[in-house]
């Protein structure tokens, strides 16, 4: 063959294979065109620099959405707050407004409130001492504890009961300790109430934290789920069987439930109980006094299904002036130093509710319902899901390793 025509064959040789190889690559995972040799290393590079960065417009926009998405439950929080405070402000300008109800004695009647050394605690506590109940505080503060019962004996002592009953030297006050952020401390606590040998007529379950930095319990739990939660969920079923014990037909035990307003924009995330999606404590706080909602709708629903005679109640106090604000931005404790005299309830206010729910002849026999000012009101709408009310249940007893409504052995 001439030089030339040989020439003229190299040359076109590789235009013919690629040719001839082209329709094995299209369409076929088959057959895959083989790579050259550099290409490995360039798709390994691109591997390398992984996405396209996002445009700053477009991470303005999502830095811009996070950032609503954590303020929404503060926001929404706030603007209940503003509205039950304006609520309050007008029915205290109210003239007259009703007289304060008369309670009878409870000699010989037993009350366990929780948080009960301070604020609206404090109060309900010392109302209920002086009708003639031996109370019990349950609280994590042993020095804070003692403090209370001392100082509760001596602004009661030198008057009478509050409708006439004896001073308090003629019954019982005391402090047991119990941290709520603790299972271990709960089932304690429990141990020693029951050592005692008594009965139990009376559970108010009102301590409770607000607007804490993210943080867990000792057992790992979001601290305000676990804490205003989970921990009166485990002390009540504990405590379930000596009420049941304890109420009659003509005179039910009751467990008394403090929850707030927040709950009305609370939202209850049941994949997500312990906010590590993204934390808000707004969010995260409402979310608990939802589930105490839930939680007292629930219990009564099992109470009356198993024919007990025991009432659970949930009760709303309003805005009332005590510490739970300290973790609340500098800006809004300017705010609440300025106005609480004139929007805010005084602890002794926010207690009434409490003391009506536990002692009222007017509530006996009557449960499953929301309380605020002493009148019922309707809870939220999503309060009423019976299903949401189960599964609330159920996975609260999987956290606290409880039986569902089954032995309640230590």
């Amino acid at each position: 063959m001439p030089r030339s025509e040989r020439r003229r064959v190299r040359a076109v040789q590789p235009v013919t294979a690629a040719a001839l190889s082209l329709p094995l690559g299209v369409g076929s995972a088959a057959a895959p065109r083989p790579p050259s040799p550099g290409a490995g290393t360039h798709t390994h590079t691109q591997a390398r620099r992984g996405p396209v960065p996002a445009s700053p417009r477009a991470e303005g926009r999502e830095a811009a959405m996070s950032l609503l998405s954590r303020a929404l439950p503060a926001l929404r929080l706030y603007c209940v707050g503003l509205a039950v405070a304006l609520h309050q402000l007008l029915r205290r300008l109210r003239p007259g407004g009703p007289p304060a109800p008369v309670f009878p004695t409870q000699n010989g009647n037993v009350a366990i409130v929780t948080g009960g050394a301070k604020g609206i605690g404090y109060h309900t506590v010392k109302h209920l001492a002086r009708l003639g109940m031996h109370v019990i505080i349950a609280g994590n503060d042993e020095r804070e504890g003692q403090e209370a019962v001392r100082k509760i004996k001596e602004e009661t002592v030198n008057g009478k009961g509050v409708d006439g009953g004896a001073d308090c030297q003629e019954y019982a006050l005391e402090f047991l300790h119990c941290d709520l952020a603790s299972m271990k401390s709960i089932r304690q606590f429990v141990q020693q109430f029951r050592a005692k040998n008594c009965s139990l007529h009376i559970l108010v379950n009102n301590a409770g934290v607000m607007l804490v930095p993210e943080r867990k319990t000792e057992d790992g739990f979001e601290e305000h789920f676990g804490l205003n939660y989970l921990g009166h969920f485990l002390l009540t079923n504990l405590l379930l069987e000596t009420l049941k014990q304890s109420g009659t037909r003509s005179r039910n035990a009751r467990v008394i439930t403090v929850s707030s307003a927040t709950h009305y924009v609370g939202r209850l995330h049941l994949n997500d109980l312990q906010s590590r999606c993204s934390y808000s404590p707004h969010g995260a706080y409402a979310q608990s006094k939802l589930a105490l909602v839930l939680f007292t709708y629930r219990l009564q629903h099992l109470v009356t299904a198993d024919g007990s005679h025991v009432t659970a109640n949930v009760v709303d106090p309003g805005v009332v002036n005590t510490e739970l604000y300290k973790n609340v931005c500098w800006a809004t404790k300017v705010v609440k130093w300025m106005t609480a005299w004139l929007f805010f309830k005084t602890p002794e206010e926010g207690a009434s509710t409490s003391i009506y729910a536990a002692v009222s002849p007017e509530l006996e026999g009557v449960g499953g319902i929301y309380l605020y000012n002493e009148q019922r009101t309707k809870s939220t709408d999503v309060s009423y899901d019976e299903e949401l009310q189960r599964r609330l249940w159920t996975e609260s007893c999987k956290m606290t390793r409880i039986s569902d409504v089954g032995s309640r052995d230590l």
